[in-house]
C-alpha cells in the first residue's frame, strides 16, 4: 500500500478521496481513506474497477461493505499476524525437538561411557562378587536409559502432534484467505491466482481455456426492496448453483459485489457458451423465497459474457473481452448470454422487480 507519487499528488489524491466520502456518507477511517485515496491514485486498477462499477450503480457503502473493501485490496496485515504467530509457534516445536534430540545424544553417550567402564571391569574382576556389582550398576544404568528414552519419545509424540495442529492451522488460514466470507466459494485472490495457474496450462500443454463472467441482473433493485440481508441470500444461492452445475476442474470465484466468474480449462468458446446457458436458465427458474416470512419475492435472472483465452495474451485482456461481453448482455436486454465474438445465444425475457 505504498505511494510513489509527489506530494503535491498525495495531497490532490486526499483531497479528492476525502471529497468523495463526505458526499457518499463514508466515515473517514483509516482503512476508507486508504481505499479511496488507491481509487483516485489508480494504482490498483482492480481496485478502481470495483469502485467505478459501484459508483455506477449508485451503490450503498454500508460499514460492512467498507471493511470488506479493504480487507479485500489491502487486508494482508491479519494474514501476516496470523503466519508470523505460526511460524513462532513452529519455530519454538523444533527448538524442543532440537533440545530432545541433543538429550537423548547425551545420555546414549553417557550409557557408552558406562558400558566401556563395565568391559573393563569385567575382564578385570576375578571374584563373582565383583561381577554382581558390576552387572547391578548395569541394570540400573540400563532401567534409566530407557526411562530417559522413554520421556524423550513422549515428548516427542506432544511435539509432532503440535506440529500437525499447526500445519491443520495453516491450511485452515490458507482456505480462509483464498475464500469468499458470504458465499464460501473462491474470493477475487483466489481467482487471479487460478486464472494465471490456468492461462500458463494452456499456452503450455496448447488446451482451450474459457472465462464465464456472471452479473446478477436488477441486483441493486432486489436489495433496496427486499434489503441486504435478503441480497446476501440470492448471493449465496447463486453461489451453490454454480459450484452444483460446474465439473472439478473449473472455478468458480465472487468476482465483487454481485459479480461472479467461472474459470474454464480445456473448454472451447462454444462450449463456455452452452454451459453459461445452463447457469443461465437454473438461475432463471428459480424462485427466491424469504424462509423468514415465507413470501415468494419471483425470480432473479443472471447476464453472462463469454470469452476465450487467446495463447499468450495477458490474462487482463481475456478478463476484458468476457467483461465486455458481458456488458453487451446487459445493455441488450440482460438474462442471456454473450459471446465476445457476439454471437448471443437464446436468451429468455428480463425479469422485472414490482416495487
Amino acid at each position: 500500500m505504498e505511494f510513489s507519487g509527489t506530494r503535491e499528488q498525495a495531497q490532490a489524491f486526499a483531497r479528492e478521496a476525502l471529497d468523495l466520502m463526505e458526499e457518499k456518507g463514508i466515515p473517514a477511517t483509516p482503512g476508507n481513506f486508504a481505499v479511496w485515496f488507491h481509487y483516485f491514485s489508480e494504482k490498483y486498477p482492480d481496485l478502481r474497477h470495483t469502485l467505478e462499477t459501484m459508483l455506477s450503480e449508485d451503490h450503498a457503502f454500508t460499514e460492512d461493505e467498507n471493511d470488506e473493501l479493504f480487507q479485500k485490496f489491502f487486508g494482508i496485515g491479519r494474514e501476516a499476524a496470523a503466519l508470523q504467530e505460526a511460524s513462532q509457534r513452529i519455530e519454538a516445536e523444533l527448538s524442543k525437538i532440537l533440545n530432545f534430540m541433543e538429550t537423548a545424544g547425551e545420555g546414549a553417550a553417557a550409557y557408552g561411557k558406562v558400558l566401556e567402564s563395565a568391559s573393563g571391569k569385567i575382564e578385570a574382576a576375578e571374584q563373582p562378587s565383583g561381577l554382581k556389582s558390576i552387572i547391578s550398576n548395569l541394570m540400573t544404568a540400563t532401567r534409566a536409559m530407557q526411562q530417559n528414552n522413554e520421556a524423550i519419545g513422549n515428548r516427542l509424540h506432544t511435539s509432532s502432534q503440535e506440529m500437525s495442529r499447526l500445519r491443520d492451522d495453516l491450511e485452515a488460514m490458507r482456505k480462509e484467505a483464498l475464500t469468499d466470507s458470504l458465499t464460501g466459494i473462491a474470493n477475487r485472490k483466489l481467482f487471479d491466482m487460478e486464472l494465471r495457474r490456468a492461462s500458463n496450462e494452456a499456452v503450455e500443454s496448447n488446451e482451450t481455456l474459457s472465462l464465464l463472467m456472471i452479473d446478477i441482473d436488477h441486483f441493486k433493485a432486489f436489495n433496496d426492496n427486499y434489503g441486504h440481508q435478503v441480497g446476501d441470500q440470492v448471493l449465496k444461492l447463486l453461489a451453490a448453483t454454480l459450484s452444483s452445475i460446474i465439473k472439478g476442474q473449473d472455478t468458480a470465484a465472487r468476482y465483487g459485489g454481485e459479480e461472479f466468474a467461472v474459470i474454464l480449462p480445456n473448454t472451447t468458446l462454444e462450449n463456455a457458451c452452452k454451459l453459461a446457458e445452463i447457469i443461465r436458465k437454473t438461475i432463471n427458474g428459480k424462485k427466491v423465497v424469504n424462509r423468514t416470512t415465507n413470501e415468494n419475492l419471483g425470480q432473479i435472472s443472471v447476464s453472462i459474457g463469454v470469452g476465450e483465452f487467446l495463447n499468450n495474451e495477458a490474462v487482463g485482456q481475456l478478463i476484458a473481452r468476457a467483461d465486455a461481453a458481458l456488458y453487451a448482455a446487459k445493455s441488450s436486454g440482460r438474462n442471456r448470454v454473450v459471446s465476445s465474438d457476439d454471437h448471443a445465444s437464446a436468451a429468455g425475457p428480463t425479469v422485472k422487480f414490482s416495487d
